[in-house]
């Protein structure tokens, strides 16, 4: 178990006061017998959201047998699933699946199905499909516990053993990997009042179908069923692991009230501290993030790149985006030396892009940033708001493609921005931005500038060089702030009047 685990577990509560979460299930749904296999199609879990959002909500019970009621960290650790037990080992198929025991701060019951030609038969929960450990002893098997989540495993580093892929756990978390990748940024089914000072509400998945995987197929279903106060919602996962793991979420949501701050397309990752912005913290690493940035594209060519932050105070950012062609928690920097963590490995960590499919319409990208002391909390969010709220008794669907990876989709040949650098006094801060790229590579000086704005404080010089350590160049400039807490900055790369590279735009901080 990491640090990940724990956050999902907590539902990030130690960010937010969050309502316990449930679910309220149909009458008909109570009343069916464990063993009996029922009719699914891909009308079912909309069908299910719609009924249990025109209904009041009810928090479930989450109470537990004594046996697991108080387990401890290292407690919950030595509750082991018996890998001899993976769903369609031995079948043939490309893919596994693994589950998760009820416990520890995974208090909460999420029921499975497996669904084959057409029918779904729920899993029942069985103390023989874990090893207790330790000592440790089981809930008495006659009690149907459920499970908290599950994982999934898929031969995408060698053919002859099945990686973990993928792993749905902890209210409405969900988290995936490309090849030769470790976890780091998560992904939400929905989130709602992110960073409202009200505090947070955490949507949770209370039911998984699981389409049984054919042999020869390069992907997996996944169907769940979110409840939460504000509403319910259903969700298609399409997964294909690979160099980049590819999930397409089909999502409808049922508001049971008007929900005027939703997140789509929610994206939670960890910025500690990087060479823009060390807090004088004291560490032997230079860095220390899961993701060094957000990337914004839009549909007239634009691209935006925002570095991260860890702030002294609640930061919330927005960017209007009337026609958004995706956006993503991005981690850049992929050497080594840029961490010199042999066990985080953080320049291991997925980069994770939002690709709408279909209009999205009006709205913003939004990024929460959350001052944190500890590399063992997530304090960077990142999702899409819409500008209309979503209003109680509609129903909103919205599908998008996610990329977990190196790097995002090349959505043009604009130069990116790598490193940013911040240094220098309290009245003037130096800052130099590295750009890379194909199209930057064999570049004449002639002609080039960089365009440096700010709403508050003075630029000055200004100097663009060309940086040969990376095949790339170098923008440098000074900032005066003159007394001002906060100022608002943007970097361009230009040769004349055409734009060379995506956007830099940064908040700096007092």
């Amino acid at each position: 178990m990491h640090r990940r685990d724990i956050l999902l577990g907590m539902g990030l509560a130690a960010m937010a006061q969050a309502p316990i979460l449930g679910m309220l299930i149909t009458e008909a749904r109570a009343q069916a017998e464990p063993g009996k296999p029922t009719a699914f199609d891909a009308e079912t879990v909309r069908r299910l959201a719609r009924e249990l959002a025109a209904k009041p909500f009810a928090a479930p019970n989450r109470d537990l047998p004594k046996e697991i009621d108080k387990l401890s960290y290292d407690d919950y650790r030595n509750i082991r699933f018996n890998t001899d037990r993976a769903l369609w080992r031995g079948q043939g198929t490309p893919f596994e699946a693994q589950l998760f025991h009820r416990g520890f701060l995974f208090r909460d019951r999420v029921d499975l199905s497996i669904v084959t030609d057409g029918k779904a038969q729920k899993l029942p929960y069985s103390p023989d499909m874990f090893r207790f450990d330790h000592g440790l002893k089981p809930p008495d098997p006659k009690i149907d516990l459920g499970y908290s989540g599950f994982r999934l495993h898929s031969p995408i580093n060698r053919p002859d053993y099945f990686d973990e892929v993928a792993v749905f756990q902890g209210a409405s978390y969900f988290r995936a990997i490309g090849k030769g990748q470790t976890y780091g940024t998560s992904a939400r089914g929905l989130s709602i009042k992110t960073g409202d000072a009200g505090g947070e509400e955490f949507p949770a998945f209370r039911e998984f179908w699981l389409e049984q995987p054919r042999p020869g197929t390069d992907s997996i279903v996944i169907h769940a069923l979110l409840d939460s106060p504000s509403g319910a919602a259903a969700h298609r996962f399409t997964i294909r692991p690979g160099d980049t793991t590819l999930m397409t979420v089909e999502m409808t949501v049922y508001p049971r009230e008007d929900i005027d701050q939703v997140g789509i397309g929610s994206l939670t990752s960890m910025f500690m501290f990087g060479p823009n912005d060390r807090n004088d913290i004291d560490d032997f690493r230079p860095m220390v993030c899961d993701a060094n940035g957000l990337s914004i594209a839009t549909g007239n060519g634009e691209q935006l790149w925002r570095p991260l932050s860890n702030p002294q105070r609640l930061q919330i950012s927005s960017f209007a985006v009337s026609d958004l062609r995706g956006f993503g928690l991005m981690q850049r920097q992929r050497s080594f030396f840029d961490y010199q963590d042999l066990e985080a490995r953080y320049e291991r960590r997925p980069s994770v892009w939002i690709e709408p499919i279909g209009d999205w319409g009006d709205g913003s990208v939004v990024l929460v940033e959350i001052p944190t002391p500890e590399e063992v909390h997530d304090n960077i969010v990142a999702f899409w708001r819409p500008r209309e709220p979503l209003r109680k008794g509609r129903e909103y669907a919205s599908t998008y493609r996610m990329h977990w990876g190196w790097d995002g989709p090349k959505l043009s040949e604009l130069g990116r921005f790598g490193a940013t650098r911040v240094g220098g006094t309290a009245e003037r801060r130096l800052f130099v931005l590295d750009l890379v790229g194909d199209k930057l590579k064999d570049l004449s000086p002639d002609g080039l500038s960089a365009r440096v704005t700010a709403d508050k404080g003075e630029i000055s010089d200004i100097v663009v060089q060309k940086n040969p350590e990376i095949e790339g160049w170098r923008i440098s400039f000074a900032l005066a702030p003159g007394g001002a807490e906060a100022a608002e900055l943007r970097a361009e790369f230009l040769r004349g009047d055409e734009r060379l590279a995506e956007s830099w735009v940064y908040r700096w901080t007092a």
